[in-house]
C-alpha cells in the first residue's frame, strides 16, 4: 500500500475518531438533559434535515461527481482554478434557493420526515428548530466541495477535523446554556448554524494557505459545468434514494413515542466504527483509484481496493460482533443518567444490536462505490439504490407488526446487504482493479474465525462481570480494552494479520 494512502487513511480516520468520541460526550449531554422526550425528538427530526439535504448535495452527488473531474483536472493542469471556483459558485447558488424554499415549506418537510408528530407538541418544536437549523446546509455544503479539493492535493486532516468543531461547540452551546438555564432545544438549534460557519471557516483557510481562495460569484453554465451537473445528476437521484431509506426509518420511528431517539442514539453508536473505518477508506480510495485508473494501472487500483477492503474488515467485522454482546452495557453505560431511563437503554439497545448486523455492509458499500466513481459512472448506483430502497420500504413497513419500531432498523440492515451484494455483481466485468486479491482471500475467513472467537469471549466475560457486581463505567472498560486484546492477539494467531505486515506497514508510513 503507498505511504500516501496509509497516511491518508490514518489521519482521516483519527480525525473521525475524535470526532465520534466527542460526538458521544455532545449525546451524553442531549440524553441526560433532555432524554427522549419531545423536545429531543423535535430537535432530531429538524438536525437530521440540513444533514439528508448536505449528503444529497454536497457529501453525496456534488462530491461524487467534482472529485474525480477535478483530480483530473489537477493532474492534467487544465485549469483546475477555474473550474473548482465556478463549481463553488454554482453550488453556493443551488443550495441557497433550496435553502430558502425550505425554510418556507418547513411544516410539509417535517410531515414528510416525521408524520407521526402530526397533532403532538413535537411537530410545532420540530417546524420551529427546522427553520433556525437549515442554513446549515449552506454553510456544510460549501465547506464539503473545499474539502474535496484539500483531499484531491493529499490534504485530509482540515477536512477530517472540521467535524470536531460541531461537536465541541455544541458541547459548549449546551453546557453554557445549562449554566444560563436557556431553553435547551433553542440553544441546539441556534448553535447550529454557528457550527456550520466554524467548519467552513475551518477548511476556506486551509484551501487558502494552499493557494487557492474562494468566494461566490454568478454562476456560468460552462462546458465543464454541464459535464459536472451530468454526472452528479445520477448521482443525485442515488443520493436522494438513500435519503428516502432514512426517511422510511424516520417515518416508522415517529409511529412509536421516543423511538425516533432510540433509533438516533443506536446509530450514534454504530456510526463510530462505520465513521473511521468507512469514511476513512472512502475518502482517500476514490482519489487514489482514479489516479490508478487514469494511469492504466490496473494491478495498482486492484491492490488498493484489496488493501481498502482488507482494512475495513480487520476492524468492522469485530466491531460488529463486539457490538452485538455488549450492546446494553454500552448505551447503559454511555446514556442511562438524568432524563434517559432504563425502559430506553433497552430500547437503544435493541435497535443496535440489528444495526451492528449490517455494519459490515455499510462499509463495504463505501468501498465498492469508488470502483464506479472513479469510473464516472454513477448510473449504475443509482440502478442498484433503487433496487435497495424498495427492498427498505416493504421490510420497514411490513415488518412493524412484527417487530414493531425495530422494523426501521431492520429494514435499513436488510437494504444494506441487498445494496452490497448488487454492487460486487456488478464489478464483475471491471477487470482486474475491481478483482480480490489472494491476500485478501486469505485473510478474510481468518479476520471472521478471529471475530466470532472475541465475540464467544466477551460474552463470557460479561456475564462473570456482572457475577461480580462491577460497576458500569470499569466494566464497560474491561469489555473493549479486553475484548480488542482478545481480538487483535487471535488475529496474528489465526494469520489474518501477521507481524511482517505491520512492519511494513510502519516502514512506509516512515
Amino acid at each position: 500500500m503507498s505511504k500516501g494512502l496509509i497516511r491518508g487513511f490514518l489521519s482521516v480516520g483519527l480525525w473521525t475518531f475524535v470526532s465520534r468520541v466527542s460526538g458521544f460526550v455532545r449525546d451524553i449531554l442531549m440524553a441526560a438533559w433532555l432524554g427522549t422526550g419531545p423536545v429531543a425528538q423535535a430537535f432530531l427530526v429538524a438536525f437530521s434535515l440540513p444533514n439528508m439535504f448536505r449528503r444529497f448535495f454536497a457529501e453525496g452527488a456534488f462530491n461524487t461527481a467534482f472529485v474525480p473531474l477535478f483530480a483530473k483536472k489537477l493532474e492534467s493542469s487544465e485549469d483546475p482554478q477555474t473550474f473548482a471556483r465556478d463549481a463553488f459558485s454554482g453550488l453556493f447558488f443551488v443550495v441557497a434557493v433550496i435553502s430558502a424554499v425550505a425554510m418556507i415549506l418547513m411544516p410539509l418537510l417535517v410531515m414528510a420526515m416525521a408524520a407521526g408528530f402530526w397533532g403532538s407538541e413535537r411537530f410545532d418544536l420540530a417546524v420551529e428548530y427546522g427553520r433556525i437549523t437549515f442554513p446549515y446546509i449552506l454553510l456544510i455544503s460549501l465547506a464539503s466541495m473545499i474539502s474535496g479539493v484539500l483531499n484531491a492535493h493529499g490534504r485530509f486532516t482540515a477536512a477530517a477535523a472540521a467535524p470536531v468543531m460541531l461537536n465541541l461547540l455544541f458541547i459548549a452551546g449546551m453546557l453554557l446554556g445549562h449554566w444560563q438555564g436557556w431553553d435547551m432545544g433553542l440553544t441546539l438549534a441556534w448553535a447550529t448554524p454557528l457550527t456550520g460557519l466554524a467548519q467552513l471557516g475551518l477548511v476556506w483557510w486551509a484551501a487558502r494557505r494552499i493557494g487557492w481562495r474562494f468566494v461566490p460569484r454568478r454562476p456560468r453554465l460552462t462546458p465543464d459545468m454541464r459535464r459536472l451537473i451530468a454526472v452528479a445528476l445520477p448521482a443525485a437521484f442515488a443520493g436522494g434514494v438513500v435519503q428516502i431509506n432514512l426517511l422510511v426509518g424516520r417515518q416508522v420511528g415517529s409511529l412509536f413515542d421516543g423511538a425516533i431517539a432510540w433509533l438516533a442514539y443506536s446509530d450514534r453508536l454504530y456510526q463510530l466504527p462505520l465513521g473511521v473505518v468507512g469514511a476513512a477508506v472512502a475518502v482517500v480510495l476514490l482519489p487514489e483509484l482514479a489516479r490508478r485508473l487514469r494511469a492504466g494501472d490496473d494491478a495498482g487500483g486492484q491492490h488498493a481496493y484489496s488493501r481498502a477492503t482488507e482494512f475495513g474488515l480487520f476492524l468492522t467485522l469485530p466491531a460488529a460482533f463486539a457490538i452485538a454482546v455488549i450492546a446494553e452495557p454500552m448505551v447503559r453505560t454511555l446514556f442511562e443518567r438524568g432524563e434517559f431511563t432504563a425502559h430506553d437503554t433497552t430500547q437503544t439497545a435493541r435497535a443496535l444490536v440489528v444495526y451492528a448486523l449490517g455494519l459490515p455492509a455499510f462499509v463495504l458499500q463505501k468501498i465498492l462505490q469508488p470502483l464506479y466513481f472513479a469510473r464516472e459512472d454513477t448510473r449504475t448506483p443509482f440502478r442498484f439504490a433503487l433496487m435497495s430502497m424498495l427492498v427498505n420500504a416493504v421490510a420497514a413497513f411490513g415488518l412493524i407488526p412484527l417487530f414493531g419500531f425495530l422494523a426501521a432498523a431492520l429494514g435499513t440492515t436488510i437494504a444494506a446487504w441487498v445494496m452490497v451484494a448488487q454492487l460486487w455483481w456488478g464489478t464483475r466485468a471491471m477487470g482486474q482493479a475491481a478483482q480480490y486479491d489472494a491476500r485478501l482471500s486469505r485473510t478474510v475467513p481468518r479476520i471472521v474465525l478471529a471475530s466470532a472467537l472475541m465475540a464467544a469471549a466477551l460474552w463470557v466475560m460479561r456475564g462473570w462481570l456482572d457475577a461480580q457486581g462491577v460497576g458500569r463505567i470499569p466494566g464497560l472498560a474491561v469489555l473493549v480494552f479486553g475484548g480488542a486484546a482478545i481480538y487483535f492477539t487471535l488475529a496474528f494467531v489465526t494469520g489474518a494479520y501477521r507481524l511482517t505486515d505491520l512492519r511494513m506497514a510502519v516502514r512506509r508510513r516512515r
